[in-house]
């Protein structure tokens, strides 16, 4: 009986949520940040966080801090015209906590952050043929400390916060897209079907406006549960449907479920068979 071959497919990754738990160092800065400049009288609760987020247009945890802080002032009455806070100050001081006071090393919160998957998954998809890379609103310092120093990955695919537009703008997922196909990868194609994995609305969005500027080609979105929603069952239910609402075609709980066997399944279920 002869194996059945895997349709090919590319998966790409968001990483924070998904390859890295973020649960105590961006989300701990976010928080951090706001206290610091409401001079500590609002720090945001992971719900609170929860829910900017679930608007689907605060990737950036620098822009989520600085709203934050504007719709806390404005509760008091305050305008934004008359607060003119000073973004550059607000993400000076979010990345002394996130990465650290030192600028040739990283000392901060990013040093603590727990592994979502192993380098062996990724293996697997290899062995399977199917090519992945990652698109992250992450800096590329960051996400190239946890792809390659923590991962130990040799350069990876990746597009960044330097290299694209924030999400849901699809371009950086589009331009991860382009790296794939000219990686050299076997089997690649104009056609071949884009599965990209995150936790947040915004990535389900961002799958939702490729499909809409591709449509040649198939979208599949793919949403994780972060840890910090799994701890209580009503909250990661809810977080779960604001996921398939968003367009989330499956929820897991780990990246790792993603496998090439679910993979295929997800194929199959969209309409792609393989010629």
């Amino acid at each position: 009986m002869t194996e059945k071959l895997l349709p090919k497919a590319m998966v790409i990754f968001d990483i924070d949520g998904v390859v890295r738990d973020v649960s105590n160092s961006y989300r701990r800065a976010i928080a951090d940040t706001v206290e610091h400049f409401t001079q500590g009288a609002y720090r945001p609760t992971p719900l609170d966080i929860d829910r900017l987020k679930s608007e689907g247009t605060w990737n950036n945890d620098w822009e989520a801090s600085q709203e934050f802080i504007y719709r806390y002032f404005e509760t008091l009455s305050f305008s934004r015209e008359q607060l003119q806070l000073d973004y550059n100050t607000i993400v000076a001081f979010f990345q002394s906590r996130y990465r650290g006071s030192d600028p040739h090393k990283f000392t901060g919160y990013i040093c603590n952050e727990p592994l979502l998957l192993h380098s062996r998954y990724l293996e697997e998809l290899t062995k399977a043929d199917i090519s992945w890379g990652f698109f992250s609103g992450a800096t590329r310092a960051s996400a190239t400390y946890i792809l390659e120093k923590r991962l130990g990955l040799k350069s990876p695919v990746l597009i960044a916060m330097e290299d694209a537009p924030g999400k849901p703008d699809p371009t950086g997922l589009f331009a991860t897209v382009r790296l794939l196909e000219s990686s050299g990868t076997k089997n690649i194609d104009k056609l071949t079907p884009v599965v990209y994995v995150g936790d947040t609305v915004a990535d389900m969005y961002t799958v939702e406006k490729a499909r809409l500027k591709e449509p040649s080609r198939i979208w599949i979105g793919v949403g994780i549960l972060p840890p910090h929603v799994q701890q209580i069952v009503a909250r990661r239910d809810a977080y779960a449907e604001k996921l398939i609402d968003a367009g989330a075609f499956m929820v897991f709980k780990n990246v790792q479920h993603l496998s090439p066997f679910r993979i295929e399944e997800l194929l199959n279920e969209t309409g792609f068979r393989q010629v």
